[in-house]
C-alpha cells in the first residue's frame, strides 16, 4: 500500500522572494505569497482598512464652503 507525506514546506519556491505575511519562501502559484492562507491574510487587511494608501484629498468637513449655485438660469420646459 502507498502511503502520503504531508509536505509542510511547498515544492515551487522563488529564492529570495520572502511571504510578505509570514517570510517563507513564496510559491510560484501563489506569488508573492507562500500559501492561500497568507493571500488571504493580506486581502482580509486591505478589507479591513489596515492597508491605507497616501491621498492628497481632504475631508468633506475641512473642504472650503462653495457658493450655491446661481439661480440666474431659466428652468427648461
Amino acid at each position: 500500500m502507498t502511503e502520503f507525506i504531508a509536505m509542510t514546506e511547498p515544492i515551487d519556491t522563488q529564492p529570495g522572494k520572502p511571504c510578505p505575511i509570514c517570510a517563507r519562501p513564496s510559491t510560484q502559484a501563489m506569488r508573492p505569497f507562500c500559501s492561500k492562507r497568507c493571500a488571504d491574510i493580506d486581502l482580509n487587511r486591505w478589507l479591513k482598512g489596515v492597508y491605507v494608501l497616501p491621498s492628497e484629498e481632504t475631508p468633506e468637513d475641512e473642504m472650503p464652503d462653495m457658493p450655491p449655485p446661481s439661480r440666474n438660469e431659466t428652468p427648461e420646459d
